[in-house]
């Protein structure tokens, strides 16, 4: 087996994979954006990878969204990693000298307030990922070369041989990243009792009630939305497609039943993917949305003729 990350090596993402388990032996190959690792699954370069989709700060992660949807992969499982950050920079460095810092936009939207603070002359510099900042500032000392910024902001893991000038700066202390394992549509992991279900939905025409026609496929079989965005489809401007976390697996009664309406009522169902939740949390699922409950509504409708 092997398994793409987004990179390079000592970003979350990494830790992401590593704290999925991957069998014994199995090759963990980086690459530089969260497209790339997806298009190494979508050309077989790679068995799955492990990319951000969401986080508990910024919300969605559009650059994973918008690629599961385009090259029409599924999602086999999620990680939730802790967000811990350290301000790193070249030994002999303090923080008056710091003018600029370099990380990964994701990672300066949790940490700008502590920048504003404690740095408030500092400029940002976006770089690929959290480990490319440091990575970066150790390839220019070793080449004696002047730094592309003064500091970078990373995981502690990350830090390599440089100075840690301040830990654990992340403005929300309990920030959460969600990461998700991407393959090539084929693998459907067997339900547990506590899954998800990631759905693309397209309305036929912009129109009042559209997108309340749609989530009512939900409401009315008991099924609760954990994430719900909206995404450009690039069509036009004002042209838009929802993109669905939801609680249960394709397996489950009330959600199957749910898709047959969306088929009917979308003007496109795209499925990708249903798999357990890194939480391990059950859905609530009121009896009349129960499988059971389906399953008898069908020997009914069979009785009367």
């Amino acid at each position: 087996m092997r398994y793409g990350y987004f990179g390079p090596e000592g970003t979350f993402t990494q830790a992401a994979l590593l704290a999925w388990r991957p069998a014994e032996g199995a090759e963990h190959v980086p690459f530089p954006t969260v497209d790339a690792a997806l298009r190494g699954v979508q050309s077989g370069a790679v068995d799955s990878a492990m990319v951000p989709i969401e986080n508990s700060i910024e919300g969605g992660v559009p650059a994973t969204i918008d690629a599961l949807n385009a090259l029409r992969l599924v999602i086999v499982g999620e990680v939730l990693v802790p967000i811990t950050f350290v301000l790193v920079a070249p030994p002999g460095t303090s923080l008056t000298d710091i003018r600029t810092i370099g990380t990964h936009s994701h990672a300066w939207a949790q940490v700008r307030g502590w920048a504003a603070e404690h740095l408030p002359g500092a400029t940002y510099v976006p770089a690929l990922s959290t480990a490319a900042g440091p990575q970066a500032l150790e390839a220019a000392l070793a080449a004696g070369e002047p730094p592309p910024y003064d500091a970078a902001v990373c995981a502690p893991v990350a830090a390599g041989s440089l100075e840690v000038l301040a830990e654990d700066i992340g403005d929300n202390k309990t920030a959460v990243t969600r990461f998700v394992l991407v393959a090539r549509p084929g693998w459907l992991p067997k339900p547990t009792g506590f899954d998800k279900t990631t759905l693309v939905l397209y309305q036929h025409s912009d129109r009042a009630g559209g997108l309340l026609e749609l989530l009512e496929q939900f409401a009315t079989r008991g099924i609760n939305l954990t994430r719900l965005e909206s995404r450009p489809t690039g069509a036009a401007m004002g042209s838009y497609c929802f993109s669905i976390d939801l609680e249960g697996h394709l397996r489950d009664e009330r959600v199957a039943d749910a898709l047959l309406g969306l088929r009917r009522t979308a003007a496109d169902v795209r499925f990708l993917g249903s798999y357990p939740r890194a939480d391990l949390r059950a859905a609530t699922v009121e009896s009349a949305a129960s499988d059971a409950a389906f399953a008898d509504a069908r020997e009914w409708l069979r009785s009367l003729g």
